[in-house]
């Protein structure tokens, strides 16, 4: 089906230009990813940036840590890697183990190579318009609507999914670039009627089939950014089967905005070695 959006083919074509972009710098861009415990989707999750990293020439290193680290210890890893290292790019791979008290970890980072965009200093620029970067998976579906040539101005999107990663942000990207947003959130009244009055609908939940076609208006367009793994099978928040034959266009569980996601993080990387170079 010709409406099916293929994110893998949008990703190359942006790992092409970065491979350009990178071939004419001085110095590679170099990304770290902090990784704790043995979180299986977490380490698929690294690996896939690390394949990408090395096809588009950015250097890579893991720092990997046991689970029952210490708040205060990970924080002066975390820091000695900034000092030592000296990367552009810094991730602390997510989840955390529930005792890593996720927010004070990531304010860590310093904001200027914090390529996920999570730190309170980042957020807030975001909320400003002033970003260093956006963050990754919001930057990935913003992409996919611009490949699409959407004009956002004054279309109405509905976003099922409030979440700090994606769902937040993204409103915020989406406001800023004149659109009209609702978040859905599990306390929100009526969301298949929102729904039903969308022209474009983003789902980052991470639970199988919360949008299903009788939710769905003929035309409309569907970005599911939500992963869950389900008997080893990583599947979307979207009813894939059902939907897409009411969709205008539809995004794949996998294969749509996952690859996307992982190039623009690259792509964060690249721009913010680039920033430190013209200061």
């Amino acid at each position: 089906m010709n409406n099916i959006i293929d994110g893998k083919k949008i990703a190359r074509k942006i790992e092409t230009k970065l491979k350009k972009e990178i071939s004419n710098m001085k110095t590679k861009p170099k990304l770290a990813i902090v990784l704790v415990g043995d979180d299986s989707p977490s380490q698929v999750y690294v690996n896939r940036k690390k394949e990408a990293a090395k096809r588009i020439g950015i250097n890579f290193v893991l720092y990997n840590f046991q689970k029952d680290i210490k708040q205060e210890k990970l924080i002066s890893e975390i820091k000695n890697i900034q000092s030592k290292f000296k990367p552009n790019g810094l991730i602390v791979q997510l989840p955390l183990p529930q005792h890593l008290y996720a927010s004070k970890v990531l304010n860590a980072i310093d904001p200027k190579i914090d390529v996920d965009c999570l730190t309170d200093i980042n957020q807030g620029k975001l909320l400003m318009e002033k970003p260093f970067v956006e963050p990754p998976t919001p930057l990935a579906v913003i992409t996919i609507l611009e490949n699409l040539k959407i004009n956002l101005k004054g279309k109405n999107i509905v976003i099922i999914g409030t979440g700090v990663l994606v769902g937040k942000p993204l409103a915020t990207m989406l406001l800023n670039r004149g659109a009209t947003v609702i978040g859905c959130n599990s306390q929100t009244k009526n969301i298949k009627q929102k729904c039903l009055n969308a022209d474009i609908i983003i789902t980052a939940v991470g639970k199988k089939n919360i949008l299903t076609a009788d939710m769905v208006k003929q035309g409309t367009i569907i970005i599911d950014a939500g992963i869950t793994m389900r008997n080893k099978k990583t599947v979307g928040d979207v009813d894939f089967e059902n939907v897409v034959k009411k969709a205008k266009y539809i995004t794949p569980v996998p294969g749509g905005v996952g690859p996307i996601t992982v190039v623009e993080l690259l792509a964060n990387t690249v721009k913010l070695s680039k920033l430190k170079s013209a200061n």
